[in-house]
């Protein structure tokens, strides 16, 4: 075991390569070169245009396990048409005949491609903007998706608990991303996923995913990338009576240390750093950094501090013009 995560944020994202001057969907992907726009503008057609019909009618007839094994084979199609290097290991600790609580790292939309590899049939938590999307929408709500609202952590828990006791029940494993946002492995695991698998007494899978931020960078650019090499390793679950041994935080910061570790130290596909000098700081975003990169949380909490300060000076000023 290592000695953990550390705040050196060495990440493999560059923009010395050649900018995506050709876009498609609306300009959130973009590529290149001419021929890689025609490739992708193939292949999307190809993998989205009819294929999600079929999915979003077994949905609606309740048909989840020839969903689930339709959703594999799509999965595994996006992947070769790709060129995506998928790496996948641990899968000997599943138990296909058990419904989990599924705690991956969180880098983007490509997790879902190596996340659908496993030998469950899963269903996944997104957050209210994607249910919005033209295409994606109808596909997540008729497959019966959990909708979330990040911003707002009580609507959301209730509707887990409201949701997820019939999904387990039937055999199927719901997929949480404990951090709730892409911006990268610095951010705190949310207590959620950890508190659902208690209430319900279900076990945890917890998954290191590595990788999925080089594929495709959306929301930072549009660029996408082909022959990228995403990672996915299954480390031992916790059993049902070991989630009930534990108070939800303590197994929350049990599970986040080990599925750092392992994505930190680990052989897997360098992992995305959260580097706010590059992306931001989201303002307005729900998030926290996990105290285990202490400079960066350092950082955040200045800049947000300074916000304050900025926005009590805005509204003294405001207060003293119209005085």
């Amino acid at each position: 075991m290592s000695s953990g995560p550390t705040d050196d944020a060495a990440d493999p994202i560059s923009h010395d390569e050649a900018a995506p001057r050709y876009t498609l969907a609306g300009g959130k992907i973009g590529v290149p070169t001419r021929a890689l726009w025609a490739r992708t503008a193939l292949g999307g057609a190809a993998l989205f245009g009819v294929p999600p019909y079929p999915l979003r009618a077994l949905g609606r007839t309740g048909r989840r396990g020839t969903l689930a094994r339709l959703q594999r084979r799509w999965a595994a199609a996006v992947v070769r048409a790709l060129d995506v290097r998928l790496d996948i290991a641990g899968v000997g600790s599943i138990d296909p005949h058990e419904s989990y609580i599924i705690t991956p790292l969180h880098e983007g939309f490509a997790d879902a491609l190596a996340l659908l590899h496993l030998p469950l049939a899963l269903r996944f938590v997104a957050r209210d903007e994607l249910f919005d999307w033209p295409r994606l929408g109808p596909v997540l709500r008729d497959t019966g998706q959990i909708m979330i609202w990040p911003e707002d952590g009580r609507r959301s828990y209730r509707e887990l608990l409201r949701r997820a006791p019939s999904i387990l029940a039937a055999g199927e494993s719901l997929v949480l991303f404990p951090q709730g946002t892409i911006l990268g492995i610095e951010i705190d695991f949310l207590v959620g996923p950890f508190g659902l698998a208690r209430a319900l007494d279900r076990p945890i899978l917890p998954i290191a995913l590595t990788g999925a931020h080089r594929i495709w960078e959306h929301p930072y650019t549009a660029r996408l990338r082909y022959g990228e090499r995403l990672s996915l390793r299954v480390l031992p679950p916790l059993s049902a009576a070991e989630c009930r041994a534990s108070t939800t935080d303590t197994l929350r910061r049990e599970v986040q240390a080990r599925v750092k570790d392992v994505a930190l130290h680990g052989d897997l596909a360098p992992t995305r750093r959260f580097i706010p000098t590059r992306d931001g700081y989201w303002d307005g975003y729900s998030y926290r950094i996990d105290p285990q990169f202490p400079m960066l949380a350092a950082e955040v909490a200045r800049h947000r501090a300074q916000l304050a300060r900025s926005s009590l000076r805005s509204a003294a000023h405001y207060v003293g013009e119209t005085a």
